[in-house]
């Protein structure tokens, strides 16, 4: 007998209607899981879901992806909006005003507090992908100067600390960054030392515009739990903590994922048919256009193909080989790109091998594919063509995929989202028409 999930019970409590029993399931669920469990249902039950009186949408809304995220939202009033920005952290808070239209942003702050209001302003002054839009404000900062016997009295004044506060900022009398005091030294070093004594200054502070991207590279290569943030006098502004990061991270591994087919990674799984639709036909189209380029080139050589069928079923192992040798490339060549591996001064060398690996997996394949031939159409000089022509598209194949991330990099056009289709349409218009180029001119045909 299998055992449900949370999901497919809350599915079939919503079907029934079962409030009661909407209820018993939701209070068991963590607040990212019910997040997921939105995500995952059809329009009709998610907005049941959403308004069920026992959902704390304060406590959910930070877990759901920007693109549901942002429909929820659409329908709360402003009020609710801002009550519900307000419970949250500066960075959730500054998340979620993003995925709202400007227009209902302009409701939503003025219905804050002035204290909160000026928290977010703070965050919202900077870009969404950069460490300040990714920052916190809420922080506790001590001075150099200072006894560890003054710093604990100073945090026994607060009913709690800071979420994730595995650090206290150390600065100067004019907020200028100066290291972090650890949690753990501050509890285990003599009360009468000063924290400048104690404190922690190998870990420099992150620019307020370094790129969120960037930060995730710095988070891990140092393994950091936090790191604080200055602006560019070195003015302390905020704090990045790891769970930050770690959205950075998923975001950015799902938009390589989600690109690679031309989609957002906040697409809405269950979003309306025609958005969906609308959503996909462009990249669609852009598709249609490089098949019907591939179809040209196939087009040029109609005489060889209807003197010789044998070509016409050879030609998608060319095409096909080429397609698979390009996309392992690419896929180094981006994944070294993001994770900052590959410079102008290494590019020429990763270049180099991915040619010789090309021609040494071509040769081989080249081999087997002309036996194959062979055997199959009695043909040594076709066998010799089609091995010539994989050769040839393995080649460009490898060209292509080192340097086509590059070229569309310095165009402001995104490797991940656009290299895919570009390099597909170049192995097969390569692929096609090394391969009856070569049989038009050695076959006399």
């Amino acid at each position: 007998m299998s055992i449900s999930t949370p999901l497919e019970s809350l599915q079939d409590a919503l079907e029934k209607g079962s409030r009661a029993e909407i209820e018993d399931i939701v209070e068991k669920l963590h607040p990212s899981e019910i997040a997921d469990s939105l995500e995952a249902l059809p329009k009709k039950q998610r907005d049941n879901l959403w308004q069920q009186d026992s959902l704390d949408q304060k406590a959910v809304l930070p877990y759901v992806s920007d693109g549901v995220s942002g429909e929820l939202m659409l329908n709360m009033p402003p009020t609710e909006l801002a009550s519900a920005v307000q419970s949250m952290a500066t960075d959730d808070a500054v998340d979620v005003l993003q995925n709202l239209p400007d227009d209902i942003v302009e409701q939503v702050l003025p219905a804050m507090d002035r204290h909160h209001y000026s928290r977010l302003r703070q965050v919202l002054f900077y870009p969404e992908n950069s460490a300040g839009g990714l920052m916190n404000t809420d922080l506790l900062t001590v001075r150099t100067e200072m006894t560890l016997k003054q710093v604990l009295r100073y945090l026994r004044r607060f009913d709690k600390l800071p979420e994730k506060t595995d650090v206290l900022m150390v600065v100067d009398n004019n907020n200028l960054y100066r290291g972090m005091l650890l949690i753990t030294d501050l509890l285990t070093s003599k009360p009468n030392l000063t924290v400048e004594q104690v404190m922690f200054t190998e870990i420099e502070a992150i620019e307020a515009q370094m790129s969120a991207h960037d930060v995730a590279l710095l988070f891990e290569q140092r393994d950091l739990l936090s790191a604080p943030v200055v602006d560019e006098q070195g003015i302390l502004v905020g704090r990045i903590t790891v769970d930050d990061v770690v959205d950075v991270i998923r975001a950015e591994a799902d938009h390589h994922l989600m690109g690679r087919a031309g989609l957002d990674e906040d697409d809405d799984m269950f979003a309306p048919v025609l958005a969906t639709t609308r959503n996909r036909a462009l990249w669609l189209g852009v598709n249609l256009a490089t098949a019907f380029l591939a179809a040209y080139v196939i087009g040029l050589f109609e005489a060889t193909l209807e003197k010789m069928v044998a070509l016409a079923v050879l030609m998608p192992i060319v095409a096909s080989m080429g397609g698979i040798a390009g996309s392992q490339t690419l896929t180094i060549v981006i994944r070294g790109m993001a994770v900052g591996q590959i410079t102008h001064t290494n590019t020429p060398f990763l270049l180099r091998k991915e040619l010789i690996v090309s021609l040494l997996n071509g040769v081989i394949w080249a081999l087997v594919v002309a036996v194959i031939t062979l055997l199959w159409f009695g043909s040594l000089k076709l066998g010799l063509i089609i091995g010539a022509a994989l050769i040839i598209n393995l080649f460009c194949a490898a060209l292509s995929g080192v340097l086509i991330p590059f070229l569309l990099q310095r165009l402001s056009i995104d490797p991940a989202l656009a290299s895919s289709v570009t390099l597909t349409t170049i192995t097969d218009v390569v692929g096609f028409g090394t391969l009856l180029g070569l049989a038009t001119i050695l076959l006399n045909i």
